[in-house]
């Protein structure tokens, strides 16, 4: 049996036997993991608030060789979610950034990158600012997955974009210009690119100052969403709780 410590993030949790767990991590060395937290259920002492999604923690786990599933065995929490205030929609940003998390990493690929960017933006979340961390990491989740190609410029001809002409569509990856506009196309501001450029180029906490009203960036959400759901090849549950919100 090899055993192993990770920094981590608990995505999310569901219940198996009568008193077990299975979790679903990423963590920082091994990529997404699944295991088992034995007992989990029965006793709170051996793991505590540590299983609540989007809690930052180290974990330990082992494995045994032909098994799928690791046994967890400890977390100690780094973060909480629930250290700090709490609302509805603080929560449907977290929901969301362990679906598409969960959804989207093949199991035991490490992702440094991707790890990285959930730790800025979670700390960036607050009951005060949602709206900037999620469109964040929509668009740097995009990108990651190679769903983003340049968006200087038209995904079909290759033309530089003019600023209030590109637009998006749901059948195809990147922006398209006027020319290649189609029928169902949707219209990306000329704030939101270029608020969408210099995201690509500065780190989270660059924003954080900045007012973040719901309309600012909306059609960025809806843009890098309709992407992440075309790769995914189905509807996120927490992106449509998030509708009701303006995402």
């Amino acid at each position: 049996m090899s055993v192993f410590a990770s920094d981590a993030v608990v995505l999310r949790t569901w219940p198996v036997h009568e008193a077990d767990l299975i979790v679903s991590l990423l963590t920082r060395d091994y990529g997404r993991v699944r295991g088992v937290a034995k007992s989990a259920l029965k006793s709170r002492k051996r793991f505590g608030g540590a299983l609540e999604p989007m809690t930052v923690a180290r974990a330990w786990f082992a494995e045994r060789p032909g098994q799928e599933l690791v046994r967890l065995d400890q977390l100690e929490i780094i973060r909480s979610p629930l250290s700090a205030p709490v609302d509805h929609l603080r929560m449907a940003v977290l929901s969301f950034f362990a679906e598409v998390l969960d959804q989207a990493l093949p199991e035991r690929d490490p992702q440094e990158t991707v790890f990285r960017l959930l730790l800025a933006v979670l700390e960036q979340t607050t009951v005060e600012q949602t709206w900037m961390p999620l469109t964040y990491f929509q668009l740097w989740m995009t990108r990651l997955m190679g769903l983003l190609p340049d968006i200087g410029h038209c995904t079909a001809c290759g033309e530089a974009l003019v600023a209030g002409e590109a637009s998006f569509n749901r059948l195809g990856d990147g922006l398209f210009c006027a020319v290649h506009r189609n029928g169902s196309a949707s219209e990306l501001s000329a704030d939101s690119l270029q608020l969408a450029q210099r995201m690509l180029r500065s780190p989270v906490a660059v924003f954080a100052g900045e007012s973040w009203p719901v309309r600012r960036g909306q059609d960025l959400r809806r843009f890098t969403l309709q992407a992440l759901e075309r790769h995914l090849e189905r509807k996120l549950r927490s992106g449509e709780a998030l509708d009701r919100w303006g995402i």
